[in-house]
C-alpha cells in the first residue's frame, strides 16, 4: 500500500465518522446568519429558516445542514428568510462562509438594507460612473467600471423589491 493510499483511506475514514456524527445529532432547525462589515456587525446571530446569498459564480440557498462553503460574493441581495418575511441586504462583495454547525458568516465590504438604498442617488451614481469610464488611464477605468458595476446591482436590487 503507497503512502497515497494510506492518506486517502484516513481522510475517507475521517469523513464517514463526520457524517454519522452530523446525522445521529441531527441538523438545527435554523441557519444562523451574522451579517458583518468591517465597521459593525449588521445582523448577529440570526436564526432564519433560509439565506440567500450572491455567490460570484451563482446565487444560492443555504438551508440547515449545508455542506460547508466558501463563496465570493458579488454586489447583490443578501435575503434573510423566515416564514413568508423575508429581510433585504445589499452587499457590495466580500465572502461567504458556511459551516457545518449550520451557521453562516457574510463579512461583506459594506451592506445595507434594501430598503434604505437611495434611489435618486444610485442612478446618479450610475451617470457618474459611465462617465468616468472615458478616462485615459487604465486604473481610473477599472475603478469606474466597478462602481458602474456595484451601482447597477444597487439599482437592480431597488427595482426587484417594489
Amino acid at each position: 500500500t503507497t503512502a497515497r493510499t494510506m492518506f486517502l483511506r484516513r481522510i475517507g475514514r475521517s469523513l464517514i465518522r463526520q457524517a454519522e456524527a452530523a446525522t445521529s445529532s441531527g441538523f438545527p432547525e435554523k441557519v444562523t446568519v451574522s451579517l458583518l462589515c468591517p465597521h459593525e456587525a449588521v445582523v448577529h446571530k440570526v436564526p432564519c429558516d433560509q439565506v440567500i446569498i450572491p455567490g460570484v459564480i451563482a446565487e444560492f440557498g443555504v438551508l440547515p445542514g449545508h455542506v460547508p462553503t466558501v463563496a465570493e460574493l458579488k454586489p447583490g441581495v443578501v435575503s434573510l428568510r423566515n416564514d413568508k418575511e423575508s429581510e433585504n441586504y445589499f452587499v457590495s462583495s466580500g465572502f461567504a462562509f458556511v459551516n457545518s454547525d449550520s451557521t453562516t458568516d457574510i463579512c461583506a465590504v459594506e451592506a445595507v438594507k434594501v430598503a434604505d438604498l437611495d434611489a435618486d442617488a444610485v442612478r446618479k451614481g450610475i451617470e457618474q460612473s459611465k462617465n468616468e469610464l472615458n478616462a485615459s488611464d487604465d486604473v481610473a477605468k477599472a475603478a469606474a467600471q466597478i462602481s458602474l458595476d456595484v451601482f447597477e446591482a444597487m439599482d437592480a436590487a431597488i427595482k426587484a423589491s417594489n
